[in-house]
């Protein structure tokens, strides 16, 4: 196997944003690290066709682009997911938009949202990419913040301990128990008997592990 095959162990990756240096910087990122960047287009029909063409393993989309720069990449990412709900998607916007984000979480598994900042924390990044890729989904600490600034009061989350919804907030990031624990400040065993505590409050029912912390996390996106 030569050095070009060992490095496109990641997946195929499509990019989409107008800013032609964003795009071009995230497409030699990708590829640094193992991603095969198969296209990149400026906007959303030159996505879409994109997709079509390559069927790709991920969608890295902005939010905003041409020709309104209003929510043309959502609108492209709820395509995607219809026509090809095997490629995983990232949407990349400037701003917190609670709403779009939302709408865009409840489509399933593999998809994420994240902030344009975020991008600047490499090692952060690139494991959103990868949780993606393996069908996991990825929300933007921001984002996770604003949904707790928004408390409802028939807030199902009601009977968890601040620990125990920090802990949650933390799965809503998609982030491991290991890394909630290293996160926290305490064990992974620590960790798990929260997860535990929060899965039985919330009364989800019987499934594998990995399924109940998918509806908890729904539980919580919900509820805000």
């Amino acid at each position: 196997m030569d050095d070009a095959s060992q490095r496109r162990t990641r997946g195929r990756v499509v990019l989409a944003d107008d800013d032609i240096l964003l795009r071009e910087g995230l497409a030699s990122l990708c590829e640094r690290v193992g991603y095969e960047v198969v296209g990149q287009a400026g906007d959303a029909t030159g996505l879409l066709e994109l997709v079509h063409e390559h069927r790709p393993d991920l969608a890295i989309v902005d939010i905003r682009m041409p020709p309104d720069h209003a929510t043309e990449g959502l609108k492209a990412a709820r395509t995607i997911r219809e026509r090809h709900p095997g490629t995983g998607i990232l949407v990349l916007s400037a701003f917190v938009e609670v709403e779009d984000a939302l709408e865009l979480l409840a489509s399933g598994r593999g998809i994420g949202y994240l902030l344009k900042s975020r991008v600047t924390v490499v090692e952060e990044f690139i494991e959103a990419l990868d949780r993606i890729g393996r069908g996991g989904s990825v929300v933007d600490p921001s984002l996770v913040h604003e949904l707790f600034t928004a408390q409802r009061r028939d807030d199902p989350l009601a009977h968890l301990s601040s620990r125990e919804r920090e802990v949650l907030a933390l799965m809503a990031e998609g982030r491991s128990n290991a890394g909630i624990g290293r996160r926290l400040w305490v064990t992974e065993g620590t960790v798990e008997k929260h997860v535990r505590s929060i899965l039985g409050k919330l009364r989800l029912t019987e499934d594998t592990d990995d399924h109940r912390r998918v509806l908890a996390v729904l539980t919580f996106l919900e509820s805000h």
